[in-house]
């Protein structure tokens, strides 16, 4: 199935705002409904392809039937930016500005080193394409002229899984449901489950430094890779051959993370562990997001840590969005801050660390609220992207951006994040209402989460870009990095250019000039274009 085109999801699953939701955004942001209803697919205007016919014709060769090559309006569509708010508000506006000339299926390594050798010889951009969840220009080069979509949807199998060393070795386009059913056929899981889960790719976890929700059991996926192989223009790259290696400096991290602009991720070797026997969410209360705080950094300190551990803000508990599925519900929401702890594994370390970790949380503050609000977390926790929607459909502004940094920098950066997004939207006429959230935490330090709400105003999307300008300035001054898991695209390039320094990214440049001599692997994203 494909992705809603102008949204999020599977469209059977999309939703809509109960009337309280819809007047509190009316009486309490001045959200009113949008003028014009949004295009129907078969109306956007999209320009004939410009693929040349040699090109045509040498691509169908690379991928052995013309049926590889995709160049009707629809698939093209389809493929046009990724998922954050200003890509969905473009393209429901029947902006196709980036969209591809064609959408390439390949099935294997050879086939994506062909291809990718007919691009270097034709001039074309390349930009790979995984699951499409991109919500930071991950998916529109900055390069103008025509380009191709590399569509990895045919590499979605299981290659080998070794359940001595507990190893499995994936293909990239493999969505990560499906990695989960296949890899529980022998027992065992992945454990990466961000909220991006029932879309993204394996090859896009790697690409863009994914962490999982349930990161403070599993680790982020990049801690999970054990080698990889990347095709370039240039041939191919095989990183990692043992667990841990001190011969040289470690390649696995030059692809990691490179998001496209070195090469084509075509397999990924990962750590599996056991299916776990037993899975417990429960909700805890704190009086203050200081508080709780403290509380998660105990745990992710000192111990136990459970597997899933997170903490809402006084806003973001008061709306409720720890628990989508309760918004408008009529569910009195607690005050204060909810946090969320869950415990995986076997019975008997489910129940210690459960235990032990409770006498944590009491010792800091906070007051258990049962396993109702842990449950209905884990059960709407991939359900807040069809909120989304529902609040674009509904004339709102909704977006998320997210940073880390250490925990003494927390306060800090909590503080200079929230007053940039509230400052720079109320100045434009459209006062917003900022939610955070602790995700991912370490012992070194945890992951903030911001979701802004607001009136859409004349132009949202520039009002949003003022906005996000001020936030990313916020967080390099406050001493954060300019992305957690979402990853640098286009949307974070210049800050994370200046928080690499001008000798890191000429080595970087040095990379990608050796592996992608003409820049044509997704150019603009990570680095700036030559």
């Amino acid at each position: 199935m494909d992705m809603l085109w102008n949204g999020w999801g599977d469209p059977a699953r999309a939703t809509s705002l109960p009337d309280t939701v819809t007047g509190l955004l009316r009486d309490l942001l001045g959200v009113r409904p949008p003028e014009a209803e949004p295009l129907a697919l078969e109306d956007i205007d999209v320009p004939a392809h410009p693929l040349a016919p040699a090109a045509h014709r040498a691509l169908a060769a690379a991928l052995g039937d013309a049926a590889h090559v995709r160049t009707d309006a629809e698939t093209r569509v389809r493929h046009t930016r990724g998922k954050s708010t200003p890509d969905l508000l473009r393209i429901r506006e029947g902006d196709v500005s980036a969209v591809p000339a064609a959408v390439l299926l390949p099935a294997g390594h050879d086939e994506v080193l062909a291809v990718l050798r007919v691009c270097a010889e034709h001039g074309l951009p390349v930009v790979p394409f995984g699951g499409g969840t991109s919500v930071v220009g991950g998916l529109a080069p900055a390069r103008h002229g025509a380009f191709v979509a590399l569509d990895l949807r045919r590499m979605d199998r299981l290659l080998d899984l070794d359940p001595v060393s507990r190893t499995a070795t994936l293909q990239p386009g493999l969505r990560a449901p499906r990695a989960e059913a296949l890899l529980a056929e022998h027992g065992f899981t992945l454990g990466h489950f961000p909220q991006s889960y029932e879309w993204a790719t394996i090859g896009g976890f790697a690409a863009t430094r994914s962490s999982g929700q349930a990161s403070a059991g599993y680790g982020r996926f990049d801690e999970m890779v054990l080698s990889l192989t990347l095709a370039t223009p240039e041939g191919t790259l095989d990183t990692g051959r043992a667990p841990r290696s001190a011969a040289g400096p470690d390649l696995r991290q030059l692809v990691l993370g490179s998001e496209g602009a070195f090469g084509v991720i075509t397999s990924v070797t990962v750590r599996v562990r056991p299916v776990p026997c037993t899975r417990v969410y429960e909700g805890w209360n704190f009086p203050s997001f200081a508080q709780g705080a403290t509380a998660l950094r105990r745990l992710a300190q000192d111990g136990p840590r459970p597997t899933v551990l997170r903490l809402s803000d006084e806003t973001e508990t008061l709306i409720g969005l720890a628990q989508p599925d309760a918004i408008g519900s009529g569910t009195p929401q607690s005050a204060g801050c909810t946090a969320v702890a869950g415990y995986e594994g076997t019975e008997e370390d489910t129940a210690y660390r459960r235990e032990h970790a409770a006498a944590v949380l009491r010792e800091c503050g906070g007051t258990p609220l049962g396993e109702e609000p842990g449950r209905r977390w884990a059960d709407g926790r991939y359900s807040a992207p069809y909120l989304r929607d529902a609040l674009l459909d509904a004339g709102a502004f909704v977006e998320t951006l997210e940073t880390a940094t250490f925990w003494s920098r927390v306060p800090e950066l909590y503080a200079a994040v929230r007053d940039a997004l509230t400052a720079t939207l109320t100045e434009a006429g459209t006062p917003p209402l900022v939610m955070c959230h602790i995700s991912h935490v370490y012992e070194n330090g945890a992951s903030l989460y911001f979701t802004v709400v607001s009136a859409q105003g004349e132009d949202a999307v520039a009002h949003w870009t003022r906005a996000k300008h001020a936030a990313n300035e916020a967080i390099l001054a406050a001493g954060g990095t300019i992305s957690h898991h979402h990853g640098v695209g286009t949307d974070h390039r210049d800050w994370y250019v200046r928080e690499a320094g001008p000798l890191g990214i000429d080595a970087l440049r040095a990379v990608k000039r050796r592996l992608d001599p003409a820049g044509l692997l997704n150019p603009g994203v990570l680095l700036p274009a030559d």
